[in-house]
């Protein structure tokens, strides 16, 4: 009987300490869950949130010239199929080499020598790609013309454009501030919004007509470029000047069909012998 009355108090207490851990484990279960990333439990936060449609041309948001603003969402696409790219458009974003620091004028800040081997090394390069190159746009300043120039040398059938809007310039006050960079702040307001009209120039899907993927030379600025590739990935802006460039480096953005934009490369200089590699 005293053994009975022992198995009996022994098998209520496992039931209270079970019911106890089955309250605990209810009241606590979303303290002690592990969420993966790749989970539906999984939430980005709002600056980590991709924007489809960066660039306003994403097919399913384009509305037919028929519509009438005032007709519902789901009213207002044509066919969707249409407006779809197929194929990449590439970026390649090339950095001008060194040049004299001591210009007081754009005309006197030309490449150096060391610079013009910087250009020819970068002309090669592009050249051992062997890439179907569509065009070269440089920025106006001497220093990305004679870089331009001596690339073109390498690539002789590549159509060249010229444009101000890539010309060198403060485009955001950069976070956090480094050194003694203190433009005026009114730079940054005429600057800024010059280099965002190149972003939205440029930086865009492939045109849904085109059957091949497009290959963009764009020969400008360090500060021009980190600005593009924070607006590309759709970093913070104001992070730009945390990103730093070689001489003559190679920066290649590839922007699918879908509007995802990939970071091939950052300032690539490997294609240069060490002694020739500069930054400043």
């Amino acid at each position: 009987m005293t053994g009975f009355r022992n198995s009996k108090r022994i098998f209520l207490g496992l039931g209270a300490a079970a019911s106890g851990l089955s309250v605990f484990y209810y009241l606590n279960k979303n303290k002690y869950t592990a969420s993966m990333s790749w989970t539906s439990n999984y939430e980005p936060s709002p600056c980590a949130k991709w924007n489809d449609n960066w660039d306003h041309r994403a097919p399913q948001f384009i509305r037919s010239k028929k519509t009438k603003l005032s007709q519902k969402d789901e009213n207002n696409n044509e066919d969707i199929e249409k407006y779809t790219p197929k194929t990449c458009s590439h970026i390649i974003l090339v950095r001008h080499g060194q040049y004299n620091l001591d210009g007081q004028t754009d005309q006197d800040r030309y490449l150096t020598k060391l610079g013009r081997l910087q250009a020819e090394y970068t002309g090669k390069r592009l050249l051992e790609l062997g890439l179907p190159y569509t065009d070269m746009v440089k920025s106006t300043m001497t220093r990305a013309q004679e870089t331009g120039t001596l690339i073109s040398q390498f690539l002789p059938k590549v159509p060249v454009q010229h444009c101000d809007l890539l010309r060198e310039g403060a485009p955001i006050p950069p976070e956090p501030p480094i050194g003694s960079y203190r433009p005026e702040r009114y730079k940054f307001f005429e600057d800024g919004a010059r280099i965002e009209a190149a972003f939205r120039k440029y930086f865009h899907r492939a045109d849904p007509n085109q059957q091949e993927d497009s290959y963009h030379i764009i020969v400008c600025h360090a500060n021009v470029i980190r600005y593009l590739v924070c607006r590309a990935l759709q970093v913070p802006a104001e992070a730009w000047l945390r990103l730093s460039l070689y001489h003559a480096s190679i920066t290649w953005i590839t922007i699918t069909p879908s509007g995802r934009c990939i970071l091939r490369v950052l300032g690539e200089a490997g294609f240069m012998p060490a002694n020739v590699v500069s930054s400043t």
